[in-house]
């Protein structure tokens, strides 16, 4: 790989290509679907269950910590219960069958047989060995499963453990701006990008009322105006947060080097655009409130 530096922001724009593909199984039916076959129903289980399992049968309180952005009761309805119906191991099978199919459908055989997705692979991979444990609990237990031997799911497999690389260190970076969870959903929905309020209360057990506090908060601290949008120091409050979150999570591209960056960032790209075509994400998830 060269050894030309990274051009600015070059890293954020790789992750958020392999992430736009990597998130597409959890909007997939074949989640549920699988996931059922092991006796796990609830919706917000199956969510709790198939990011957390890599960590083992750990309690309510561990999931929370690592999520960082949803509320704790609605963790403890389901976790740790769900590993009584379906272990880790379960669990985790049940992802891979569910991510298997999910790909096969919105990017098609071809695509998924094609020489450029075991580049993708391949590229992922490497980028993914300049990755560090420390600090990062779901990075770390990610890291530790088998890398899948198919292209397809190797390549995802690596694009989830940039995925949670990028995203423990983010975590910091929030805590170190001193937004607590809510507080982050709410900040990054008014940027336009986040999720809309709807599917915050539906997925991270937020209510409305807790949700116009947080506005009520953030307004006290310049970082909202009056009609919740974000205001020049809230604006570039998270500049900083993605900033300090770039730095973090510099390495692995790093490692990769400018030229594998920019061709991973390309593949991907071009992959979770298909998906995205293929009505891999819900229409309403994306917007303001």
């Amino acid at each position: 790989m060269t050894t030309a530096a990274l051009e600015p922001r070059a890293g954020r724009r790789c992750h958020n290509a392999l992430n736009s593909l990597h998130a597409t199984h959890y909007f997939s039916p074949d989640l549920g679907k699988e996931l059922a076959s092991v006796g796990v129903t609830h919706p917000r289980a199956v969510n709790f269950a198939v990011r957390a399992a890599a960590l083992g049968p750990v309690g309510a309180g561990a999931v929370t910590a690592a999520f960082y952005n949803y509320k704790h009761d609605l963790v403890a309805e389901h976790v740790p219960a769900v590993w009584r119906t379906a272990g880790p191991e379960q669990v985790l099978a049940a992802r891979a069958r569910a991510v298997d199919t999910t790909l096969r459908r919105l990017l098609g055989e071809e695509v998924l047989a094609c020489d450029e997705m075991a580049e993708a692979a391949r590229l992922a991979l490497h980028a993914a060995e300049g990755c560090s444990r420390a600090a990062r609990p779901l990075y770390s237990a990610h890291a530790d499963l088998p890398v899948p031997e198919e292209p397809h799911l190797a390549f995802w497999h690596a694009a989830t453990l940039l995925r949670e690389h990028r995203g423990d260190g983010h975590l910091a970076a929030l805590m170190s701006a001193e937004l607590d969870g809510l507080e982050a959903l709410v900040t990054h929905t008014a940027t336009g990008r986040g999720m809309t309020p709807s599917w915050v209360f539906t997925t991270r057990g937020w209510s409305r009322a807790e949700w116009d506090a947080a506005v009520g908060q953030l307004q006290e601290r310049e970082l909202l105006d009056a009609d919740g949008e974000l205001t020049e120091r809230g604006a570039a409050l998270r500049e900083e947060i993605e900033a300090e979150t770039d730095r973090l999570d510099l390495a692995p591209y790093e490692h990769l080097g400018a030229e594998g960056v920019r061709r991973l960032t390309e593949l991907a790209g071009g992959f979770a655009r298909t998906a995205v075509a293929a009505g891999a994400y819900p229409a309403d998830l994306i917007g303001k409130r």
